[in-house]
C-alpha cells in the first residue's frame, strides 16, 4: 500500500464538542458533518458523538439521509434547504429541521402536501448577504409561516460573516439585527458558528453551530487550537521515500522553482495535490519529520513532494512524515499556503485511507 495516511482521533472529536458545550451552558449544538464531516469521515463521526451530540447539521439531503440511516432520533439540520419542491417530502420522511432561505423556498414549502409537519428555521439575512431574508421581509412572513400546517417549531436562524476577526464591525450590526426581531415569537434561535460561540457570548441563543471546531482547528488568526482548548483531530503522515544530495545551484521539481543555495540533500515525501496537500504550497511550509520541521522545497507533485533535510542528516527512507495533525497544527500549514485549515481538511482525498482511533 502507498504510505500515506489519514489518522481520525475520534476521541478528540468528542472532546472538542464537550468544549463547544461548556462555553454554553444549557445550550443545545448541531455538530455540523456536512462535507464529510468537513473530511474525516461522517459515518464515523456521527457515531463516535451518537450519544453527546443534540443533532447533526449537514448541505444537502443525500447528506442528511446518510446522518439519518445512522440516527434515527438526532436533529438533523439541513443548511441550505430544499434545492427543489420535489425534496419537500422526503426532508419529511427524514423528519429533517428544515431551513427556509429565500421566497421560493418559502411558497414551495407552503403548497408542498407533506406526510407530516417539518420544525422550520427561519433565515435572517442579517449582512452577510448569501443566504436568507431581511429583517422586514421575516417580519412578513411569520405570520405565514406559524399558521401553516406544514410548519411544527418556527425557528429563527443566521449567519455570522466576519466573527473570526475579533472586533469587527459587521459582527456587531449582525448581532442587533437578529435581536432586533427577538419580539417574534420563534421557538428557537440559532446564530452561534464556532468563532461566535467561543467569543459572543450575546450570541449562544438555543441552539449552537460548532463546525471547524469540532475537528480542532481553529477559526481564528490568533488564538492557536490549542491555546482554545481543542485537541486536532486528523494528523496526516506520509513516508520519506527517497534521499537524494544535490549540489549549490541545482534546482528541485517541476519548473525549477527552488534553487539549492548550497549543498543539500533533498527528501522525497509520499504525498502530493491528488491526495489533498495544496498544490500552491510555497517552499518554506513547514513538515513534521524527525522530531522537527523541516521545509518544503520546489512545487508540489500530483503524488509527490520534496523537503530540505540538509539540517537533518539522521533522516532515513522508511521515516514518517507528519504533513499536519498532533505535531504540526494544520493552521499553521494552512497559514504558510495562504489559505484556512477549513479547506485542508476537506480536501483530502477518498483515495487517502482513513484510519479511526476510538
Amino acid at each position: 500500500m502507498r504510505p500515506l495516511v489519514a489518522t481520525i482521533d475520534l476521541a478528540a472529536i468528542r472532546h472538542n464538542y464537550a468544549v463547544a458545550k461548556r462555553c454554553a451552558p444549557g445550550r443545545q449544538a448541531f455538530a455540523v458533518v456536512k462535507a464529510n464531516a468537513y473530511g474525516h469521515g461522517v459515518r464515523e463521526v456521527v457515531s463516535a458523538l451518537y450519544d453527546e451530540a443534540d443533532g447533526f447539521a449537514v448541505a444537502s439531503l443525500e447528506e442528511a439521509a446518510e446522518v439519518r440511516a445512522m440516527h434515527g432520533e438526532a436533529r438533523i439540520l439541513l443548511l441550505e434547504g430544499c434545492f427543489a419542491a420535489e425534496e419537500l417530502p422526503m426532508a419529511a420522511h427524514l423528519q429533517l429541521d428544515l431551513v427556509v432561505q429565500g421566497l421560493a423556498q418559502i411558497e414551495a414549502l407552503l403548497a408542498a402536501e407533506l406526510p407530516r409537519s417539518l420544525n422550520v428555521w427561519l433565515k435572517l439575512d442579517s449582512g452577510m448577504h448569501r443566504l436568507g431574508l431581511s429583517a422586514d421581509e421575516v417580519r412578513r412572513q411569520f405570520p405565514r409561516l406559524r399558521a401553516a400546517a406544514q410548519v411544527a417549531e418556527l425557528n429563527l436562524m443566521s449567519h455570522f460573516a466576519c466573527a473570526d476577526e475579533r472586533g469587527h464591525s459587521l459582527t456587531e450590526l449582525q448581532l442587533e439585527c437578529f435581536l432586533d426581531l427577538l419580539d417574534l415569537d420563534f421557538d428557537q434561535r440559532s446564530l452561534a458558528n464556532s468563532a461566535a460561540l467561543l467569543t459572543i457570548p450575546a450570541a449562544h441563543m438555543d441552539w449552537l453551530r460548532p463546525g471547524i471546531m469540532l475537528y480542532g482547528a481553529t477559526p481564528f488568526a490568533d488564538p492557536s487550537a490549542a491555546e482554545l482548548g481543542l485537541r486536532p483531530a486528523m494528523s496526516l503522515t506520509a513516508q520519506l521515500i527517497a534521499v537524494r544530495e544535490v549540489a549549490a545551484g541545482e534546482s528541485v521539481g517541476y519548473g525549477a522553482t527552488w534553487i539549492a543555495e548550497r549543498p543539500s540533500r533533498i527528501g522525497t515525501l509520499s504525498c502530493g495535490y491528488a491526495d489533498g496537500y495544496p498544490r500552491h504550497a510555497p517552499s518554506g511550509t513547514p513538515v513534521w519529520l524527525g522530531g522537527r520541521r523541516v521545509p518544503l522545497v520546489g512545487r508540489v507533485s500530483m503524488d509527490m513532494l520534496t523537503v530540505d533535510l540538509t539540517d537533518l542528516p539522521e533522516a532515513a527512507v522508511g521515516a514518517a512524515a507528519e504533513l499536519w495533525g498532533a505535531n504540526l497544527p494544520v493552521d499553521e500549514v494552512a497559514r504558510a499556503a495562504g489559505t484556512i485549515g477549513y479547506e485542508l481538511l476537506t480536501k483530502v482525498t477518498a483515495r487517502v485511507p482513513r484510519r479511526y482511533n476510538a
